[in-house]
């Protein structure tokens, strides 16, 4: 018998004291992930973000531990925009991130979305948008580590 599964992630996560370092259309650095999503046996439907944060829709192999895929996306990243010198304010991500899971009624939804962050970051700031992700999702979070 065969193994199916379906399993969207909604991935954020933020530079170092959520400190605008990154450029709005940050082609090199999506591409950068999306060329580690590939090394994971991942699937990558969407990546933007702004100059404080970014969104990924990811269907993440079963086989990775969610934890251990952010970190490594995270810490490979960070490294490479260090290196390339395009980004010199740049100190790193933030230590935390929220992932979500989604439907596939979901799915174009949230490629719109994010394909729309600088647009609706006109409108919403980072750390709104955060917390109001977090509460749709019924995820507790303590103040005192909120973007952290």
């Amino acid at each position: 018998m065969s193994s199916y599964r379906q399993m969207y992630y909604h991935a954020m996560f933020h530079t170092k004291r959520n400190e605008p370092t990154l450029k709005p259309e940050a082609t090199e650095i999506y591409n950068y992930m999306w060329g580690i999503v590939k090394n994971k046996n991942s699937k990558l439907y969407q990546i933007n973000g702004t100059e404080d944060h970014i969104h990924l829709l990811v269907d993440i192999h079963p086989s990775i531990a969610v934890a251990d895929f952010m970190q490594d996306l995270k810490s490979f990243s960070s490294s490479w925009i260090k290196k390339s010198g395009n980004y010199p304010a740049f100190k790193g991500w933030a230590s935390g991130y929220g992932c979500f899971t989604s439907s596939v009624r979901e799915k174009d939804n949230l490629i719109k979305y994010i394909k729309r962050q600088v647009e609706h970051h006109k409108k919403e700031s980072f750390e709104e948008e955060y917390r109001r992700i977090l509460k749709e999702n019924e995820v507790e979070f303590d103040e005192k580590y909120f973007l952290k």
